[in-house]
């Protein structure tokens, strides 16, 4: 094992001690929180939030739109990790650039962030499953797609069952349903939107909606960039590269 592989496998441990802890009393509270502020917003709002997540959903796993790109072949796992930080920077620019724009125009606007962005992690999704070796014109990729997504933005006991599956996703995935409308959607739009909802609310308020919603995309991009590598790290057995 190279010296790089050998510091990637020490961050995937790292990582997973992380991911992989049970939920704390800050947790709950914030949960706590995050359902009252959720009364807070306009109906009209969570009406919109919940299809765009819905409509996400079904374009990952229906794929037409982002099945494009082949898998890389033929190339060592550092190379493969410089391919991805340099999407990750692109991509996190795009997202910030989106909530700085649209947070300056308070509920309207703000609100039109949500589909954007959720579109830009989705396509970034696509290309770092690509670039680690993965077809995404599997079925069964495309459903690990969905699962990294709640991963990077699920919390408590949530989570860790999600980390289980993806722990496991060579067994996991031959139990899975190839039924669309077998996918618990409304699991996945609810704890997505719990996780995002006390980051970004602040994004519909005028002026400073601007800071808010670069400041909150910036990171949801960090965020969901650390999982999604470790996950595809827990996959390729770094040992063996």
């Amino acid at each position: 094992m190279n010296e790089y592989n050998y510091r990637v496998k020490n961050e995937l441990k790292i990582w997973q001690i992380k991911i992989s802890k049970k939920p704390s009393l800050i947790n709950n509270i914030t949960l706590n929180t995050q359902k009252k502020m959720n009364s807070l917003i306009p109906e009209k709002a969570h009406e919109i939030i919940t299809a765009t997540i819905k409509n996400m959903v079904k374009v990952v796993i229906l794929g037409s739109k982002y099945t494009s790109r082949l898998p890389l072949e033929d190339l060592n796992l550092e190379k493969r990790e410089e391919i991805v930080e340099e999407k990750f920077n692109f991509y996190q620019k795009a997202a910030t650039l989106t909530g700085v724009g649209t947070g300056a125009g308070g509920l309207l606007l703000g609100l039109a962030d949500f589909p954007i962005l959720l579109s830009l992690k989705v396509k970034f999704l696509y290309e770092v499953a690509s670039i680690y070796g993965f077809d995404v014109r599997d079925y069964r990729e495309r459903l690990y797609i969905l699962y990294i997504f709640q991963l990077a933005f699920s919390s408590g006991k949530k989570r860790l069952e999600v980390y289980d599956k993806i722990l496991h996703w060579e067994e996991y995935s031959k139990t899975l349903p190839l039924d669309i409308e077998s996918f618990d959607w409304r699991s996945f739009q609810q704890e997505y939107r719990d996780y995002i909802d006390l980051a970004k609310m602040l994004q519909i308020v005028p002026v400073i909606g601007a800071v808010v919603g670069g400041y909150a995309n910036y990171n949801l991009i960090k965020k969901l960039n650390e999982v999604a590598k470790n996950s595809y790290r827990l996959r390729i057995k770094v040992d063996n590269w």
